[in-house]
């Protein structure tokens, strides 16, 4: 696949920066990321030949993004299947990138209750 995320969050180095100086477990990103690469999997639909690709499909959260790949070193036709491959006569069918837009307002929920909790245990910790 692309090296480059399909979305991005601006300021969410200085987030993480900020949340770092809180207290905040950085543990806690990664969780939060890996809900939000689960929904989106869940929600893929990658074309379905021998089911292998589909199979090939994985979520994983690190601190500062959440990630949903496929495919591998014995599946290398994922990136072009994804991303298209005009030379090749390959139209993209964009799977993952499309799962992510049409769970957009869920995956953005969950980020903002996820903030708010980190914020409201900020205000009420102790100083």
């Amino acid at each position: 696949m692309s090296s480059q995320p399909a979305f991005r969050v601006e300021g969410a180095r200085e987030l993480r920066k900020a949340l770092k100086a809180a207290g905040v477990s950085v543990q806690d990103l990664k969780d939060v990321n890996l809900e939000v690469a689960e929904i989106v999997k869940a929600a893929s639909r990658p074309p379905v030949v021998t089911g292998r690709l589909a199979a090939s499909e994985r979520a994983a959260g690190t601190q500062a993004a959440a990630i949903v790949r496929a495919g591998g070193a014995r599946l290398r036709y994922a990136a072009p299947i994804h991303w298209g491959w005009p030379a090749r006569n390959i139209k993209a069918q964009p799977f993952i990138s499309e799962a992510a837009e049409s769970t957009e307002a869920r995956w953005a929920a969950r980020y903002y209750h996820h903030l708010e909790a980190v914020i409201s245990a900020i205000e009420g910790a102790p100083e």
